[in-house]
């Protein structure tokens, strides 16, 4: 059974830096990626192979997701949304593997990823709107709505947090304690179903990404809804 997510001890130090363990498996998932990306990638061929087939049909998923969420091209949006919801993926199915925590079921993960999402938002609302612009949304649509509209970019940010803490750290409380009463084969449905939530909180985390940074931008791109708005488009 997993500890208190709200403590931590080291595993080891690196200088004065302590290393926890959910920072080895954040660790080994990014490894795991960036050789998955290597792989799949240094032999592209018109005729994929089933590796480039699985890479193109996660590539072309994404940018569906943020084209219609966002109605823009998804190209500088990509890497950011794509890499966010593989990676929370991951996490929260590591959960399968004995012995590991999720990393997503910690609170300091969570807050490092939404953080990002924070970041991300005010850099993409900036670099598409300019400085004033983007700051002139806070005044929108009356400058007396400049401190709700402050207040609503904390909390957004919070609720990315709590939102995906929650639902993880509940998911491996639960699966832990049936399989610690009821034995190994028991669990297995409960198992099957974490496996589920971890996809669906992958995908909402992502989406609100999505919608944040859609919202920070601003107007759509005219391009891609005409393009969307055409029968024969696809």
């Amino acid at each position: 059974m997993m500890e208190s997510p709200l403590s931590l001890e080291p595993l080891f130090h690196l200088g004065p830096v302590p290393i926890t363990a959910p920072v080895v498996v954040t660790w080994a998932i990014m490894l795991a990626l960036a050789l998955f990306a290597r792989l799949a990638t240094r032999r592209l061929t018109l005729i994929p192979g089933k590796l480039q087939t699985v890479l193109e049909l996660l590539v072309t998923t994404i940018d569906d997701q943020i084209r219609d969420t966002m109605q823009r091209d998804p190209a500088p949006f990509r890497a950011l949304i794509g890499t966010i919801f593989l990676y929370v993926l991951i996490a929260n199915w590591s959960s399968l593997i004995p012995g590991i925590e999720p990393p997503t079921a910690h609170l300091e993960t969570d807050a490092a990823l939404a953080l990002i999402v924070f970041a991300a938002t005010i850099a993409f609302g900036i670099s598409g709107r300019g400085l004033r612009g983007y700051l002139a949304t806070f005044a929108e649509p009356s400058w007396v709505m400049i401190p709700l509209n402050l207040i609503e970019q904390i909390t957004r940010t919070f609720s990315l947090i709590v939102r995906l803490f929650g639902n993880v750290m509940s998911g491996v409380f639960v699966v832990g304690i049936v399989l610690s009463l009821a034995g190994l084969f028991v669990p297995i449905p409960l198992m099957a179903l974490d496996l589920l939530t971890g996809a669906v909180q992958a995908y909402i985390f992502a989406v609100l990404a999505t919608v944040f940074i859609g919202a920070a931008v601003g107007e759509t791109d005219a391009a891609v809804s005409e393009q969307k708005d055409t029968p024969d488009a696809r």
